[in-house]
C-alpha cells in the first residue's frame, strides 16, 4: 500500500469505475465497493461520536478502531491481502467483556436514544450492522477471509454496550421501550 494520494480529482471515476488498490478498476456498484464504502461511513460516523464528552478509556478504544477500520478498508481495497490482525478482534472482546461488566443486565429493550453521544453510537451500531452484511455479501460472492466480517459483528456489539455506558456517563440511563403490549401482560 505504496500509493499516496496525491490528486484527489482524477476524473478516472467518470466513467463509473473505481481503482482498487491493486490498480484494477471496477463498477462503482460492485459488492466490493459497497463494503468499502459502508465501513468508510461507520468510520466517519466513529469520528463524528469522538466530538462528543466520553471517558477517556472509551476514547482511546474509538481512536483504535478508527485505525482498525482504515485497516479493514485496505484489507477490502486489495483482493487477497491481510491487514487486519485477529488481535484487533481479541481487543474488541476483551472491551466488550470490560464494559459489559460495569452495566446492569437489561430486563427490557432500549431504544437508541437518550444522550447526544449515546444516539451516536447507536447510529454507529446500525452502520457497523449494515458494514457487515456488505462484506457477508462480498464473501459470499469472492473468497474473503472471515477476519472482516468478525470485526465489524463484534464492533456493532461493543458499540451498543458503549451506547449504555455513554447514557450513564452523567448519572443517566438507558431509554427503554415501553411495549403496549408488554404493559398489557
Amino acid at each position: 500500500m505504496s500509493n499516496r494520494l496525491t490528486q484527489i480529482a482524477t476524473r478516472t471515476g467518470d466513467n463509473g469505475t473505481t481503482g482498487l488498490g491493486d490498480n484494477t478498476r471496477v463498477s462503482k456498484d460492485s459488492l466490493r465497493v459497497h463494503a468499502m464504502g459502508d465501513v468508510d461511513e461507520l468510520n466517519s460516523h466513529i469520528g463524528l461520536l469522538l466530538c462528543e464528552d466520553m471517558p477517556g478509556r472509551v476514547r482511546e478504544l474509538l481512536v483504535e478502531v478508527q485505525h482498525q477500520l482504515f485497516n479493514l478498508g485496505g484489507e477490502l481495497s486489495i483482493p487477497g491481502f491481510e491487514l487486519l490482525q485477529e488481535a484487533a478482534i481479541a481487543r474488541l472482546d476483551a472491551e466488550l467483556e470490560h464494559h459489559n461488566a460495569q452495566l446492569p443486565r437489561l430486563q427490557e429493550f432500549i431504544l437508541p436514544a437518550g444522550t447526544r453521544a449515546a444516539s451516536l453510537a447507536h447510529v454507529c451500531r446500525t452502520v457497523a450492522r449494515r458494514a457487515e452484511r456488505a462484506v457477508v455479501a462480498l464473501g459470499a460472492a469472492e473468497a474473503l477471509r472471515e477476519a472482516p466480517r468478525q470485526y465489524l459483528n463484534r464492533l456493532s456489539d461493543l458499540l451498543f454496550v458503549l451506547a449504555r455506558v455513554l447514557n450513564r456517563m452523567n448519572g443517566g440511563d438507558d431509554v427503554y421501550w415501553k411495549s403496549k403490549r408488554l404493559q398489557q401482560d
